[in-house]
């Protein structure tokens, strides 16, 4: 097999078609191509805040006896990021047939 069609297949840019959050997958339509990719794990990432399946925590503060610094508790989302669907992502593919692949990550 030609070793520059291999790796020219390895690393690829496309767009969000489906995103299934319980399993942190997402599908992708490569751009210059006329079909979508199976399912691709998103690899884990940093966590955001956001509220997109995610874990709640919260915080406590002020007192200092006014009442606009009153203690008060704030709720904070943090979850792992995701793609949206439409949003541009670059996928790495294993360079063997029928290889794997994965979301690497946004771009903005």
């Amino acid at each position: 097999m030609d070793v520059e069609k291999i790796l020219s297949g390895l690393v690829r840019i496309g767009t969000v078609t489906d995103v299934n959050y319980a399993k942190h997958q997402a599908r992708v339509k490569f751009q210059g191509e006329n079909m979508t990719s199976g399912w691709l794990y998103v690899l884990d990432n940093r966590p955001v805040i956001g509220d997109r399946n995610s874990s709640r925590t919260e915080f406590e503060a002020g007192g200092s006896g006014e009442a606009s610094f009153a203690s008060h508790k704030h709720s904070l989302a943090i979850s792992q990021w995701m793609p949206s669907i439409n949003a541009t992502v670059v996928c790495l593919y294993l360079p063997v047939f029928n290889g794997d692949g994965f979301v690497l990550g946004g771009i903005s």
